[in-house]
């Protein structure tokens, strides 16, 4: 099985700026920190998939 990372993607509330997680998740964290994101009421929240080490 192959190691897959996940990185999240969003916009900010506060000023519009968009933001890239500086850290890669398995899925189970990534939708976690997506949820958090949400409740913080940021907007445009993806989770998106990248290449181990990257």
């Amino acid at each position: 099985m192959a190691l897959v990372n996940y990185r999240v993607k969003w916009v900010r509330r506060q000023d519009g700026k968009r933001m890239v997680s500086g850290v890669s998740y398995d899925l189970p964290s990534a939708e976690d920190r997506k949820a958090e994101l949400g409740a913080e009421g940021a907007s445009e929240i993806e989770i998106v998939k990248v290449k181990p080490g990257q």
